[in-house]
């Protein structure tokens, strides 16, 4: 039976998926809805359309965005060559001027010989899929499958209507798919001033499973009248996304007292420093394994992302705190990823079914990007019976998929970040530098690795 392989989506995750097959010589049919049927955000008809922002971020190689393109050129990337011809002047960023790189990738795509654009709606996902109960090694497989179709699904943050039921169908139903990002900041520990903090967990001032940020009683009213004040971003749909969780502003609202037995309760902690209970406190939670990034519990908030900075700076621990991810509630359709995908980004139940995309997990457009390529390049080595690719967690890509599929209480979605990558063996104080040598670390696997 001919082995096929089809792409959902046209955006920059789908575009890279059928680009990275096509490239070596597969057959790929890339259905996409437009303009067949848009999004409310979706205006024109080309492929990857740039909705919320022209930049596709930093570009030079010590910044987590610039080290991501660096690795995707590696693999061949489709979007990331032409974002530079297509560059409009933007300081340290890549920016684009959007026409331009939607109709060159969409140009890339349709005169490619070895991909078949179908222009219609998909309402379902089974009827694309012939499944022969093919699970091996339980769903966790690293060489080819027994499938006879292979299906990439990169629909995107607003995917929804009956294919995402199909969708939600497949992957267990409504606990492994949500519909609304309410992510709390995550910050560098590295940033955290120490001198205000203490490890405890509370009635346990012997572990450390939080790093707890007190505040006196003064310190937390000027914290509380700043962030009753903070400018928020434009919200949609606001009564969906608050049924589950409260943003810690709109918390704030309720009484200046409301926060202290909520998010920053201190009962049941003890300040080493003057040997009683904090006014307030505010807890970090461990987000990686290895323990270089923090959540701010309980802080899902809806300030814009220069509010955020400013007004948790007034929490004395996070003063100087740089956030490797900053708070979001939005719409955004995504899966219980690390219950459902293995790190090769294909589905643990159906490993013939990858997903790329938002939809997986990442958070960014050029972070979709990346994880089409690496669909592509899996569902390419699934075709020929190869051992799929697994980056390390030195890279960023790997850092981030790693990230995605590992498992985690409260799942969110997740961007390029220092923060995902494990620490350099020799400790370097200065912040550029360490992350040139990290960026230089990864550049050098990709050097001496052929994908």
């Amino acid at each position: 039976m001919e082995k096929k392989v089809t792409v959902i989506g046209a955006g920059l995750a789908g575009c890279e998926a059928a680009y990275a097959l096509a490239k070596r010589g597969v057959k790929v049919t890339l259905i996409e809805q437009k303009p067949v049927k848009k999004s409310a955000a979706h205006k024109s008809d080309n492929f990857c359309e740039l909705v919320c922002s022209n930049s596709l971020k930093a570009f030079r190689l010590n910044s987590a965005a610039g080290l991501l393109k660096t690795e995707m050129e590696f693999l061949g990337s489709l979007t990331v060559p032409i974002a530079k011809q297509t560059a409009v002047p933007a300081g340290g960023a890549l920016a684009v001027d959007r026409e331009k790189f939607e109709t060159a990738v969409t140009k890339a795509i349709k005169e490619n010989k070895n991909i078949t654009v179908l222009q219609k709606e998909q309402k379902d996902i089974l009827s694309l899929v012939h499944n022969n109960g093919c699970n091996n090694n339980n769903g966790n497989s690293s060489t080819g499958g027994n499938s006879s179709n292979i299906v990439i699904i990169a629909t995107g943050p607003l995917t929804d209507g009956s294919f995402a039921e199909s969708l939600k169908k497949l992957t267990g139903g409504m606990e492994m798919f949500s519909f609304y990002d309410a992510a709390a900041p995550i910050v560098n520990i590295d940033t955290v001033d120490m001198e205000h903090a203490f490890w405890a967990s509370r009635y346990k001032d012997d572990q450390k499973d939080y790093l707890n940020c007190p505040l006196t009683k003064e310190e937390y009213l000027r914290f509380y009248n700043e962030l009753i004040n903070a400018e928020r971003a434009v919200l949609h749909d606001m009564d969906k996304i608050y049924e589950g969780c409260v943003p810690i502003e709109v918390l704030a609202h309720k009484g200046v007292d409301t926060m202290r037995f909520g998010p920053l309760k201190a009962v049941g902690l003890q300040d080493p420093k003057t040997q009683k209970r904090p006014y307030a406190n505010l807890q970090l939670r461990k987000e990686t394994v290895n323990g270089n990034m923090y959540n701010l519990v309980g802080f899902q908030t809806n300030l814009k992302f220069g509010e955020q900075k400013r007004v948790f700076s007034f929490i004395p621990a996070l003063k100087n705190a740089e956030y490797e991810r900053y708070g979001v509630m939005h719409r955004n359709s995504f899966l219980n990823s690390p219950m459902l995908l293995n790190e090769t980004l294909n589905l643990k139940s159906h490993n013939n079914i990858f997903i790329a995309g938002q939809l997986s997990g990442v958070e960014g457009y050029m972070e979709s990007a990346a994880s089409g390529i690496m669909c592509g390049i899996n569902a390419f080595r699934m075709l020929n019976n190869k051992e799929m690719l697994v980056l390390p967690d030195i890279t960023m890509m790997g850092g981030l998929f790693k990230y995605i599929t590992t498992p985690q209480k409260h799942f969110q979605p997740m961007g390029a970040a220092f923060g995902l990558l494990p620490a350099l063996d020799v400790r370097i104080k200065d912040k550029l530098e360490r992350y040139m040598a990290l960026a230089e670390r990864s550049v050098e696997y990709f050097k001496n690795n052929s994908f």
